[in-house]
């Protein structure tokens, strides 16, 4: 797509621009990522994924043909049994075994490392991403990097000059160590015990393992040997002419693999290396231990998905300095995150005021590059804030049907990304918010302990400023609330704290002028009068409270078990007796 000029100043055009200035106009631009699917891809992980997506939107939004590729090296040695997965001691069975040979022990799919890499495939079109994979397993057992290994075992002295680069004298290999670039899993046993100990200069290599087997295979034909990851790498950058890769600290440090790969790609496989750039880590802060318990004590990016919309989250990422650490929360900053979000989006739709010109066009771009699909929506998605909306959630007990039909402005086509985002506070509420942030209504719980004193305020609201929920804006209604607090003789604040029993049975909540509105006057009558003791003095006694004891009772049932009353076994209901003079719910059996 064609994008205005003046936007192309986030830190994936600058990249973008290095990489046509370093590497020229060329006809077909190779970003890649990839990684070992030893365990849970977590969170992380993600952060060179989405990298690297974000660059390779930037060339394409300079008219560049791009390929993205993700490798799975699925071809490398199961070396640890993580905590995560079940059947641990058959697990255990396959140390030193290729992953791709491991089994699956969920049964859910045809080996270890397919259940990993299942795992973020699915999910990364969620958020927008589409790499080309590639599977190394595949790709050494049909010998497709012979070649490649061919060249490397006969430069092995000079791979291993380049490995020395960098390394002290305490850390180099000795002049007459022997040193082979390449490493074998065992054709008898599958597992990688094995020693080299003899190379004809061509394509036959010889060995042992611990099992006692020895053999002399060929490069060209057997399916065991594999490049040691060192030049792996290299070796792939040549293979698939890749011109941009980024790394995680630890890789991309002065003396770090990717300058040892740097040498090696070049001296050894004649291709420049390609354009990098250093990403820093990704932290986690207030994960909630249903979350992190089921996945080793790590964050997976479905989890991630459960909280943020996509949208929500590629923007955490893209508006973030690649280099720098920040933490993804679960905890009361989701919150903050979401603010932020809706803020930018306000500004790229020019319904909010950015600092300056040069702000304004950051926060564009970084809301561009926040969604799904490489453009603006075609309308502007429904905004409500996650804090209200968490309230809207609780106050109708989860249902997001009820939830969007009570927003009386949302348009058809907004529907769908505001349900996304229901579906997350949701999620957020019941799984990551802390106690004190929920909350359920006291719809037909009865009736709580009051002194007279605080009976009195309840009645000075019911009077007072219960007939104006509706018909009165926010900070009027605010203002009657204080109001009935001056009439009752009591401080404002102890007035909230009496009401917020009554509403949620907590001594907190959310600001009472607004919530009372969200609650609405039917539903306020509801528990106003379900406080009271159902069962009146007959001196006492009118058929009017029995009638709304009555409408009460129904309520209760339809929260509690839905609108439909009968069932195979027979039927409840709820009934104002006439000639007992009681109200009463009941239970008949067929």
């Amino acid at each position: 797509m064609s994008v205005d000029k003046k936007l192309l100043c986030h830190w994936a055009d600058r990249v973008a621009d290095k990489i046509v200035s370093e590497r020229g106009e060329a006809d077909l631009y190779t970003c890649a990522s990839g990684i070992t699917p030893s365990g849970t891809v977590h969170i992380g992980n993600f952060r060179e994924i989405i990298t690297v997506d974000l660059v390779v939107r930037a060339l394409r939004d300079r008219g560049k043909n791009v390929r993205f590729i993700y490798s799975w090296d699925d071809y490398d040695v199961f070396r640890k049994v993580p905590a995560n997965m079940p059947n641990q001691d058959e697990l255990k069975k396959y140390l030193r075994f290729p992953i791709t040979m491991v089994p699956d022990t969920t049964g859910r799919d045809e080996n270890y490392a397919r259940h990993h890499e299942v795992d973020i495939e699915r999910e990364l079109p969620r958020v927008g991403i589409h790499p080309e994979f590639l599977y190394q397993a595949q790709r050494y057992r049909a010998n497709r990097y012979a070649e490649g290994m061919k060249k490397a075992m006969q430069n092995r002295e000079l791979i291993k000059s380049c490995l020395n680069e960098y390394r002290d004298d305490a850390h180099k290999m000795k002049a007459d160590e022997a040193y082979w670039p390449v490493s074998v899993f065992c054709s008898q046993c599958d597992r990688d015990t094995t020693e080299i100990t003899g190379y004809d200069g061509e394509y036959g290599v010889s060995y042992t393992c611990e099992c006692g087997y020895k053999a002399t295979e060929d490069l060209r034909t057997s399916k065991g040997f594999k490049l040691g990851w060192r030049v792996d790498w290299p070796m792939r950058w040549n293979e698939e002419k890749v011109m941009f890769e980024p790394g995680g600290k630890d890789h991309v440090s002065p003396g770090g693999s990717y300058d040892t790969a740097k040498l090696v790609s070049k001296k050894v496989y004649g291709w420049d290396a390609p354009v990098t750039m250093k990403y820093d880590f990704v932290g986690l802060k207030g994960i909630p231990g249903k979350m992190s318990s089921s996945k080793g004590k790590v964050i997976a990016l479905s989890d991630a998905l459960c909280v943020y919309q996509p949208e929500v989250l590629r923007y955490i990422f893209a508006v973030n300095k690649v280099d720098h650490e920040f933490a993804i929360s679960f905890d009361l900053d989701v919150i903050t995150v979401y603010e932020a979000y809706d803020r930018t989006e306000r500004i790229a739709w020019g319904l909010e005021q950015a600092k300056n010109d040069d702000v304004a066009n950051h926060e564009k771009r970084v809301y561009l590059l926040s969604q799904i699909e490489p453009e603006l929506p075609r309308v502007m998605p429904y905004q409500i804030g996650f804090r209200m909306l968490t309230t809207l959630l609780q106050t109708y007990s989860g249902d997001i049907d009820a939830v969007i039909a009570s927003l009386s402005d949302v348009r058809d086509e907004q529907k769908d990304c505001l349900k996304r985002r229901c579906e997350c506070a949701w999620y957020w509420i019941t799984e990551c918010a802390p106690e004190d942030f929920k909350f359920a209504l006291r719809l037909g719980s009865g009736a709580i302990a009051l002194s007279d004193a605080e009976k009195a305020v309840v009645e000075k609201m019911k009077s007072d400023v219960l007939p104006f929920v509706e018909s009165s804006g926010e900070q009027e209604l605010l203002q009657k609330i204080y109001d009935a607090a001056v009439g009752c003789g009591i401080k404002p604040k102890e007035l909230f704290g009496i009401m917020y029993r009554v509403l949620i049975g907590k001594e907190q909540g959310p600001r009472l002028a607004s919530f009372m509105k969200i609650i609405g006057k039917e539903k306020l009558e509801t528990i106003f009068f379900s406080m009271k003791e159902r069962y009146t003095p007959w001196e006492n006694w009118t058929e009017e409270y029995e009638l709304q004891t009555e409408k009460l009772y129904k309520k209760w049932l339809a929260a509690h078990i839905g609108e439909e009353w009968e069932f195979v076994w027979g039927k409840v209901g709820a009934a104002f007796d006439r000639k007992g003079g009681r109200t009463n719910m009941w239970v008949g059996y067929i």
